[in-house]
């Protein structure tokens, strides 16, 4: 895969970042085991560490431009955010040791799961606060002015995750590299969030898994089929694969956080098992 077809699927890595809160990872993954198919069994590591990296640049700069009154319902959750860390650091040596066969069809595996889960068990398909345009039904704690929205963090309001589901989320997160949103937005949309702002707050929570996965890929970690491939890797990192992807993903972020779409609740949910599959099917035609 050229670079250029790499810049062009950056742009779809930015939208996923921005309308799903996925970090560009998830879709980096099937990506680029595509991209390094020359490297036999080690692709998926260096497409799970890789995606870590894609999802540091994305979700950071995804989370440095929304605004800050989004961003208060993550107010206090500092032990989610160093669970989220703890867990990352342990998926991501496990993929160091992990066969990559296995890991491959672990990761098919679960969004499998999770593509069922979304449709057969109530309170994602439909927010159990209601359904509507553009950020949807409003979220407690949000008031109306002049039409924008502004924070008063109620204490009904609902909060992104239970603590204890960091380390598991970051773990498994970490080592499939779906960077924690195919887990965290299904929770806090039946938690009662709308689709939007469940998006929204992924990308924070992402950048809590993709710091420390991202460190560990840095490390010392060897690929010795790199080299017969032509693969420029830094630790278990495509470098040029992650550069390629971020120059295609950033200017969309940019461009969508500044002037975000207007999407139906529902349809935006849809949407969101509609790019879950899409991947599956990916990953099926790749193994």
């Amino acid at each position: 895969m050229d670079v250029v077809a790499l810049v062009g699927i950056g742009l779809l890595t930015g939208m996923t970042t921005v309308l799903f809160g996925f970090g560009g990872g998830f879709v980096a993954v099937p990506v680029v085991v595509w991209a390094d198919a020359a490297l036999g069994g080690d692709a998926m590591r260096v497409a799970t560490a890789t995606s870590a990296l894609v999802m540091v640049v994305n979700a950071g700069f995804a989370t440095a431009v929304t605004p800050r009154r989004v961003l208060l319902a993550l107010r206090g959750r500092g032990a989610l955010l160093l669970l989220l860390a703890a867990g990352a650091v342990a998926g991501a040596l496990a993929t160091r040791l992990a066969p990559a066969g296995p890991a491959r069809w672990a990761f098919i595996s679960y969004v499998a799961l999770t593509i069922a889960d979304l449709l057969l068990r109530p309170g994602f398909l439909r927010s159990t606060r209601g359904s509507g345009c553009g950020a949807g039904p409003r979220e407690p704690g949000m008031i109306q002015t002049r039409g924008a929205s502004r924070a008063e963090a109620p204490s009904d309001a609902p909060g992104p995750l239970p603590a204890v589901l960091g380390a598991p989320i970051g773990a498994v997160a970490a080592f499939l590299g779906v960077g924690g949103s195919v887990m965290t937005v299904p929770a806090m949309r039946r938690a009662g969030h709308t689709m939007r702002v469940a998006t929204t707050l992924a990308n924070p929570l992402t950048l809590a898994i993709a710091l420390p996965a991202t460190a560990v890929s840095l490390g010392g970690a060897t690929v010795p089929a790199a080299a017969h491939a032509h693969v420029q890797l830094a630790g278990l990192i495509d470098v040029r694969a992650a550069a390629a992807l971020l120059l295609g993903a950033l200017p969309v972020i940019a461009v969508l956080r500044r002037r975000p779409p207007r999407i139906p609740d529902r349809v935006h949910a849809w949407a969101y098992i509609g790019l879950l599959a899409t991947v599956t099917v990916a990953m099926l035609c790749s193994a």
